[in-house]
């Protein structure tokens, strides 16, 4: 028969996803395995399975690399970049249905909106803060987004 579950640890686990914004979650003791995981925007889901053998981890080759793959400019601090102002959930339009509202090779002005960072149930926009062409979008919907991290470059 199998014990039943500690509900205590469940929720102290619940609490350490949200606290750190993670989207998944495993536990493992002797008696049982938890693994919780939750959706962007939705609570955590519990699971579980009792514990059986061990799963030993087999090496995994490394990706071949061609000598056409070019390593992505770091855009970090670059004076042409859109950064998250916040920690949060980048959406490219105001609701699925419109049009995103930069895409590559649009012109933009100072203080236009770029896009809206999700964070605590609300929608905040970020503003271009130049004028000029958008040469790159570095984000999709439903990306996270951590504060700092370049978003859009307008050049």
């Amino acid at each position: 028969m199998a014990n039943p579950i500690d509900t205590k640890v469940i929720s102290k686990l619940a609490e350490i996803l949200d606290k750190n914004q993670l989207t998944g979650l495993n536990y493992e003791d002797e008696n049982c395995k938890i693994s919780l995981t939750r959706e962007l925007s939705g609570a955590a889901i519990p699971t579980y399975a009792p514990v059986s053998a061990p799963v030993v981890a087999q090496p995994v080759a490394a990706p071949a690399v061609t000598e056409d793959v070019r390593e992505e400019p770091d855009y970090a601090n670059s004076p042409n970049a859109v950064k998250s102002p916040m920690v949060g959930v980048v959406y490219l339009s105001s609701n699925p249905n419109s049009p995103t509202y930069v895409k590559v090779g649009d012109m933009v002005t100072e203080g236009d909106t770029v896009c809206l960072i999700e964070a605590m149930k609300t929608f905040n926009p970020v503003k271009a803060h130049k004028s000029g062409k958008v040469t790159k979008v570095l984000v999709e919907a439903g990306d996270p987004v951590e504060y700092g991290e370049p978003l859009v470059i307008i050049e």
